[in-house]
């Protein structure tokens, strides 16, 4: 598994760390990176690293992660109009893509699901965009929404990527990665998945405030090496799947990039 086949999200805090991160990718060869929409980086933190990025650093393949929740201002006819305004902004830049997510808590009549339905009604617009997935929903949280969202989504024909939250039941996101591939037919969709490199801090945090929605089992939260071995077999399945690791982990030293190579390279 090569650079090209991963992707990197960077977060940061202001944009002097931003740059730090920046270079270090670009010292490591790294050009596909990510750039979240949540906690800090929102409003005008994202909007001035977007800015930032297209004049200073032109190498790299962005994919910007647009947060109706955390992007919204005033109402829903504000709000869809600054996200129009950002797509627009999008298309005079060839390496920006934009995944679009309805956020932590999702907005009265403003979701994802709303949003496409209005972009679909625009003239002369064309954009394709990524959408959120998580596979773990109906079985572990009770929720059976997602596969319905889902078509509602994929039918604008404004869809060309799907990103799939973390997780560690393969054997649902098996079932799930068949049901999208059949739903979707001809549609040409690139896959994502989300990806977390274990380490004993990693599960400390989870496990002193769990993220929401986020299902990690109690065999890995309780055995770093059923973490290390999960994680090993997850890479292998993103590699038949043809899904492109999106690697969430700090990775900005030589040390945990190395971390991060390692365990691409030991997939069954």
């Amino acid at each position: 598994m090569n650079n090209i086949n991963i992707r990197f999200e960077l977060s940061f805090k202001n944009i002097f760390q931003l740059e730090k991160k920046l270079n270090f990718c670009r010292l490591n060869n790294i050009k596909n990176i990510n750039i979240p929409c949540k906690g800090l980086i929102k409003k005008e933190l994202f909007n001035t690293a977007i800015n930032y990025i297209s004049k200073n650093f032109h190498e790299f393949n962005v994919t910007y992660h647009y947060s109706l929740y955390h992007q919204y201002s005033k109402n829903n006819y504000k709000s869809y109009q600054d996200f129009l305004e950002f797509i627009k902004n999008s298309r005079t830049n060839r390496n920006y893509e934009i995944l679009l997510v309805s956020g932590s808590n999702k907005k009265k009549n403003f979701d994802t699901v709303e949003a496409l339905n209005y972009l679909k009604k625009e003239k002369n617009l064309k954009v394709k965009l990524g959408i959120a997935y998580n596979p773990y929903l109906k079985k572990y949280y009770k929720i059976s929404s997602e596969r319905e969202r889902f078509k509602r989504k994929i039918s604008t024909g404004l869809i060309n990527s799907i990103w799939f939250q973390y997780g560690t039941d393969i054997k649902v996101l098996q079932n799930e990665v068949n049901y999208l591939k059949k739903v979707a037919k001809d549609e040409k969709l690139n896959l994502f998945g989300s990806l977390f490199i274990p380490s004993k801090q990693f599960i400390a945090r989870f496990k002193f405030r769990p993220w929401k929605e986020v299902h990690i089992s109690e065999k890995c939260l309780y055995s770093l090496e059923n973490f290390f071995d999960f994680t090993i077999d997850l890479v292998s399945f993103y590699k038949k799947n043809n899904i492109t690791p999106l690697i969430e982990s700090d990775f900005s030293s030589s040390e945990k990039l190395d971390s991060v190579y390692s365990f691409l390279e030991n997939e069954k």
